[in-house]
Parts: structure tokens; sequence; C-alpha cells
């Protein structure tokens, strides 16, 4: 059976998918939306994020643009600074080693503040982000980072701000719907086949996005690309992500790019479920490693937990931890910085030892070499600067002297009772290789030609990122390449109207 009730499928049901959906419909366009996941699951990875999102500003003016419930008393007491463009910019070339697609990264930094403000529009409510991002000093709060705003509700609050915009511009959404191959004429794209509950079935359209997110949580890919071990990683977020948008473009000739062999991931509770848990979203994490010291099963630190704000660290720090021995780490803090840890140090669901001493502490780190750990404390504890104050808003250079693996910021000798220690394992949020995309969001094939009536958005793009990322740059990616793919598509369809029908090929099913 063959539905033409549309004029643009999106597929996918996060941040990007709901952009473009949201742009699709602004244009006019009808639109269906195909969500893999039930509806208590939908959202993708955007259901599990804390809802963070990096834009360029110039000061609390913008801010309070995007934010119009701000109140004197708040803006008074705090810095909310500014993050230019130009940092924008510093910040993605040097995290990814000036590896970044330099036309995409333009598109990313110019038009973020633009595309922010037009989900204020659509909705979505914003507010600081003062639990993770922002230090009190002298009454006042300091944000850090270049990472000041969250949406509403966290993940989950975005997701159903822009599920409800959706709802009023007529978008349809169907939910436990999975698109399993593109129909295409040999040239174009003419829908997609649908496998939902109880039948398959064909839904014809001149224009589908692509915006189902990467393959972090198909277990055979993620070994296949990333290398050997990955396949012991824990998956941060939807067990829907398993690059389904990716296989089927691949296969009707797509052109990959980007960081095939990298992702996004970081320290995750060691206890954590296979897949994320939304009634925990983004609690497994533990991202305050840069207060205390992080050691493997050898008793060793084996990374220089102060290199830099934790925004520009943690999504590479991951795959340091899955590649220790056992697969796993522990953070030790003392009482000096234990009031620093962030609330995801506080769930019910941790993986935490308390002990008076550090002879104790030695006893209860399970897996670990206890007498090597008390070896590396007393070396590290003598290494550290003490002439330097510590300051946790800036990169204070309060460093060690000497040691193997330094600590360059923010140490501070582990002495102060009582001790705790969590320990982490890897979680990998979404992977850097995908589609090959131009600037308007039009995916291209193996020739560098634009594969009629196909757009894609989100993780499953690859070349913004490699190796590392900057914090709250991922639902800012999908929320801009969402918004252009849905724009341009509707700009093209009277041309892909205009083609005339062709025999539909069989292209390759996902099951």
């Amino acid at each position: 059976m063959t539905e033409t009730a549309c004029d643009v499928i999106v597929v996918g049901g996060g941040n990007a998918a709901l952009c473009a959906a949201l742009a699709a419909a602004e244009g006019g366009a009808r639109v269906v939306v195909l969500e893999r996941a039930p509806r208590e699951e939908a959202g993708g990875n955007s259901s599990f994020t804390a809802g963070a999102i990096r834009f360029a500003y110039r000061g609390v003016d913008d801010l309070r643009t995007l934010m119009p419930d701000l109140t004197e008393d708040e803006v008074a007491r705090t810095d909310f600074g500014s993050y230019t463009e130009d940092q924008f910019f510093d910040d993605m070339f040097r995290v990814t080693r000036n590896r970044t697609d330099p036309a995409l990264c333009e598109l990313l930094v110019r038009r973020s503040y633009a595309t922010v403000a037009w989900m204020r529009g659509k909705g979505v409510r914003f507010q600081p982000i003062y639990g993770r991002q922002a230090f009190k000093v002298d009454d006042r709060f300091k944000f850090w980072g270049g990472l000041t705003v969250e949406a509403w509700g966290g993940g989950p609050g975005l997701v159903r701000a822009l599920s409800d915009a959706c709802h009023r511009e007529a978008v349809s959404i169907r939910y436990a719907s999975r698109a399993v191959r593109l129909l295409t004429d040999g040239g174009a794209v003419q829908g997609v086949e649908v496998k939902a509950e109880q039948r398959r079935y064909h839904l014809a359209a001149p224009v589908v996005i692509l915006a189902s997110g990467g393959f972090e949580a198909d277990t055979e890919m993620r070994t296949r690309y990333l290398g050997p071990g990955w396949e012991l990683a824990k998956v941060r977020g939807s067990r829907f992500n398993t690059g389904d948008g990716i296989k089927m473009a691949l296969a009707i000739g797509a052109s990959p790019a980007g960081n095939w062999s990298g992702c996004h991931a970081v320290g995750w509770d060691f206890n954590a479920p296979e897949f994320g848990d939304l009634a925990v979203g983004d609690g497994f994490q533990k991202h305050s490693y840069p207060w205390g010291v992080m050691v493997n099963a050898t008793g060793r630190r084996f990374v220089d937990e102060g290199a830099d704000f934790r925004n520009y660290t943690y999504a590479r720090y991951g795959r340091v931890i899955l590649e220790q021995p056992g697969n796993f780490a522990w953070q030790v803090f003392d009482a000096k910085v234990l009031h620093l840890l962030r609330d995801e140090y506080r769930i019910r669901q941790v993986t935490k030892v308390r002990a008076e001493t550090l002879e104790e502490l030695a006893t209860r780190l399970e897996g670990v070499d206890a007498s090597a750990f008390l070896d590396e404390m007393q070396a590290y504890n003598a290494a550290v600067r003490k002439d330097v104050a510590f300051n946790p808003n800036v990169k204070d250079g309060r460093g060690t002297v000497g040691l193997r693996v330094p600590k360059s910021n923010w140490a501070n000798t582990l002495d102060a009772p009582p001790f705790e220690a969590y320990q982490v394992g890897c979680g990998i949020t979404f992977t850097f290789g995908g589609l090959r995309i131009d600037g308007e969001a039009r995916v291209l094939d193996q020739d560098q030609r634009t594969i009629g009536g196909l757009y894609a958005a989100g993780e499953l793009v690859g070349g913004l990122f490699y190796f590392n990322y900057p914090g709250g740059t991922g639902l800012m990616n999908g929320a801009v390449f969402g918004r252009i793919a849905g724009t341009a598509a509707v700009a093209d369809l009277p041309r892909l109207r205009a083609r005339p029908p062709g025999t539909l090929l069989p292209g390759v099913s996902l099951g």
C-alpha cells in the first residue's frame, strides 16, 4: 500500500528532526514525522540531554531576548559575559584539531543565535544554567566556558516544546514508525518504506529529511568503525539510534563523510544500564573530575583532569577511560571540593564509596591496586603548587610540578576527610561519522552531486566534529541544520515535483 499524504517526510523524532519539520511546515509544506520509538520513549538523544545549547551572543541583552523572564535581581547578581562568534570558531577549530568542515562550521556559528531566537518563537523556553555552568564569587554568579543557556525542562522539556509546536502547525508525528528503506526512481528519492507495529507500507513524498541520529546504539557498527572494545561501552541515550538513516542513504549511493572512528563519549557510571534511562536522564554522567583526580586499576592517574574546562574535555575522556585496564576508572575527591560536585553525583543510582582516610578509601576502590594508589596520592599531593590560588571560574594555573601525568589547573591536595570516590566507565553519546551534505543540507552522492529530494541534519551528518566537540554544540548543530534542511526542502519542492515519475527501485531494506 502506498500513502501520498505529504510533501515532506522527516525521519527521526529529536531536536534536529522536529526543527526540520517546523521549518518545512513554516514554508507551507505538509509534513509527516516518522519516529521509530514509541511515544513514551520519543525524542531520540535529545530527550536524554540536560538541554544545554551553545550559541554566540554579545551580552546580557541578547540573552534577555531569549529569556524575557530574567529578573532584574538575576541580572544584577550574575556575570553572563559574552561568547562571540570568533570565540565559537576558536573553540570549534581547537577541539577538532582544525578538521571541522569550514563551510558547515561557518553555518553553525553564524546562524546559532538566530536559530535559538527562532526556537524561542516556536515556544521553546530557555533558562540560565546556574547549577552546572556558574560558580558564585563575591556574591555574583559567573558563567564560564561559553555555555550559558539550557532549554527549560532539559532535553525532555525541549522535545515537548518542539512537539507541541509541531502539533500546532499541523505536523503529523507517527510514533513506533520505523523508516527502513528509501524509495527512489534511480535518481531522486520518492518516499520511504515504513515498518509500523502492525504493517509495512510505502509513504510517498518528493522530499525526505533524515534526522535519525548516529549509530552509537548498534553494537556491531560501533565495533566495526570505532574499534575493538567499543562493544563494551554503555549507550547514554536512545536505544533506537542504530544508524538507520545513514544505512538507508549509503544504500542508494550517498557519500560518507567525517570522523567515522570518532565519537562523543564521556565518563558514565560504571554500573549504569546498557542504554539510557529516561527516569535518570543524564544523571549517570560524572563531569566534576577537574576538581579531583582519576585513577585506573593500576592505581595510577592517566589523564590531565585539569587540561581545560570540562566543556572541552568530557566528550573525549570517555574513550580514554574505555582504554584503561578493566575499562573503568575511579574519580576521587576530598572535603575541600565536595560542595562543587554537580547534581549528578547525588542521584540514588550511583557507584560511590566514602572513607575518612586515604588508606581506608584505598581498600574500597574495587579493582584498584591499593598500595599503588596510595603511592600515587602521595606523589600527587607533593607535586601540587600551593603558591597559586584555586579558582574554579578560570583556568587558574594551579597545577602540579614534575609528574609523569600533569594536572594543569585546579589541583588541590587530597588530604581533607571525608574522601569520596565514584566509579566510571565509558558512556557513548553519539558518533561523528555520517553523511556528506552541502550548505543547504542536501545529501551528496559519491560523485559529490546532490541526491534529489534527500536532506540530512543532526548527528547523522559527518564533518563538523572530529575527536571532540565543545559542550552544548550537539543541540545547536541539530537545530541549525534541521532548520536549514526544512527551509531548503520547501524551496526545492517545485523543482522536485516537476520531475517525471519513475519506476521505484528496490533499494536495501533494514528489516
